[in-house]
């Protein structure tokens, strides 16, 4: 790829895990709107679930995410006692007891939570839900708080896949993001998580964070790949300061530029793919048996808040403060802050602050992009004649994607359009073209590469 393009395509685009993106939610979607969207699933159909726990220990000045510091432990047990609440408010609401297929936990740092509060939180998971025989119970696993007893009770409760956050393991880098996280530590809970059986695991690897240099990125691949796990995502850095006022922590001058950014990318896949790794979409990496690498192979990819998953529930379910579900209808968004999402649920109500109605129109897109976003081709026609609306329906779009095909990002051969190996960096641009929201909210949003 030449460096010119690098230059000429740095520009801010969704990353795409869904479509609308969630910067064009407004409270148009009610509480009493989520209520009956809820009544009107399919009981026959398992539901995703999802739970925020919104809290740290401390700030990672890289951070995107919704979170909350605290240094007790008192605030985290009143949160997770309105958890519940919204547990059985969903159940209540729904038509019948459903079955759950995927459960997931994230934050801040579900590693907050104490043995006790993972049991009675399973518990009335148990009490509410049919868990399906296959479910996949995954948490997000913080290495610095996390002990023995903690990874052993994960367990006991059925957990069987985690996601352990790294970011680099270079001592400098770390103190420059606010995340002092050494080797042996992160290496540690791995061997902990063999002893007590949680075998598949994930790990979260980025690029583009202050005084990163290719080399050392290299050297962060080699030294998380060699712990083994199941599945590598490799993330840009997404430097928003006007969004999250403490990425001001991070020293600008030390972020790497636009060249060195796709060079680090480019790079780290290489050397993934060499250790023998299956590229998976813009950014993750598996290994070939896992099952992450076979729904790609048979084009059952998908990809929904917590980016590619093997998750095909037509619904996921988001509870806590500011968690974002996705059913047929529409997203719902809860909200906060944290005394915001509390009142409501205390007094009975759902917390929802605010989502977004899919039309026709949103859900064709959302097809396509989706597809492109995953197999890293979409065949035109394919879509249009699954949501049956004529197939030059595009046609404006496909004239958008000359200039990208002529510099090489993409091929279009009739009504396929696929990302080549050098425009893989660009797939975002690629899925951009036909983004009917994007000139709303473009400053919103990271950098392509």
């Amino acid at each position: 790829m030449r460096a010119d393009l690098v230059q000429k395509y740095d520009l801010r685009v969704p990353r795409y895990t869904s479509y609308p993106t969630a910067p064009h939610f407004s409270d148009a979607v009610t509480p009493d709107m989520y209520a009956r969207w809820l009544k009107a699933l399919d009981p026959s159909v398992p539901l995703s679930l999802y739970h925020h726990i919104p809290f740290c220990d401390e700030m990672c000045w890289f951070c995107g995410c919704y979170t909350k510091i605290v240094k007790r432990y008192e605030p985290v047990s009143e949160y997770l006692d309105h958890l519940l609440m919204e547990i059985d408010l969903v159940a209540d609401t729904l038509p019948g007891k459903f079955q759950a297929r995927h459960l997931h936990w994230g934050g801040g740092s579900p590693t907050m939570l104490q043995g006790n509060d993972w049991r009675r939180i399973i518990e009335k998971l148990r009490q509410r839900f049919d868990f399906c025989d296959d479910v996949e119970i995954a948490v997000e696993l913080d290495p610095r708080t996390a002990s023995e007893d903690y990874v052993r009770q994960m367990a006991e409760a059925g957990v069987n896949r985690t996601s352990i956050g790294v970011q680099d393991f270079d001592p400098q880098v770390q103190e420059a993001i606010h995340r002092i996280q050494p080797y042996e530590m992160t290496r540690q809970v791995v061997e902990w998580m063999a002893k007590y059986g949680i075998t598949s695991f994930n790990m979260d690897l980025m690029y583009g964070l202050p005084f990163q240099t290719t080399e050392k990125v290299l050297d962060m691949v080699d030294r998380g790949a060699a712990m083994q796990p199941r599945r590598i995502a490799l993330f840009g850095y997404a430097h928003v300061p006007w969004m999250k006022s403490h990425q001001k922590m991070i020293p600008e001058e030390a972020l790497p530029g636009t060249e060195e950014r796709w060079e680090q990318f480019t790079k780290a896949t290489d050397r993934l793919m060499e250790l023998g790794y299956v590229k998976v979409g813009l950014d993750h990496f598996a290994h070939p048996d896992d099952s992450m690498a076979t729904s790609l192979e048979d084009g059952s990819l998908q990809r929904n808040f917590q980016g590619y998953t093997t998750d095909k529930a037509p619904a996921m379910i988001g509870m806590g403060a500011s968690a974002i579900g996705q059913l047929p209808q529409g997203y719902v968004q809860n909200l906060l802050p944290l005394k915001d999402y509390r009142t409501a649920v205390a007094a009975g109500r759902f917390a929802t602050g605010k989502g977004l109605a899919l039309s026709d129109e949103d859900n064709l897109r959302a097809d396509l992009i989706e597809r492109l976003m995953c197999d890293m081709k979409v065949d035109i026609d394919g879509v249009c004649d699954r949501h049956n609306v004529p197939r030059d329906h595009f046609a404006q779009e496909m004239e958008k994607l000359v200039p990208l095909a002529e510099d090489g990002i993409c091929t279009i051969d009739g009504a396929t359009v696929a990302v080549t190996e050098d425009g893989a960096p660009f797939l975002r641009l690629v899925a951009a073209a036909f983004d009917q929201y994007l000139d709303a909210g473009q400053k919103r949003h990271s950098k392509a590469v």
